[in-house]
């Protein structure tokens, strides 16, 4: 998987694919080449990136109830 910049050509959308993979995968101007389409998100977050990761034993809910209620005794 490689990431490509998009870049507006007339009422369409062009994929710009950088020299040196073009060069790598024999790839020339008018060839025909076959895309899986990804967007590629900004920025996640920790949480993001670990949603489903990793496996608990207790429900979300659960986890944030004890947490606020941790947080709760400490600065209350």
């Amino acid at each position: 998987m490689i990431a490509c910049k998009t870049k507006q050509w007339g009422n369409s959308i062009g994929l710009i694919i950088p020299k040196d993979v073009a060069k790598e995968k024999g790839i020339n101007a008018e060839d025909e080449v076959l895309v899986d389409i990804k967007k590629k998100n900004k920025k996640k977050t920790v949480l993001e990136e670990l949603s489903g990761a990793l496996p608990f034993k207790k429900s979300t809910e659960q986890i944030l109830r004890e947490s606020r209620k941790e947080m709760e005794s400490k600065y209350m």
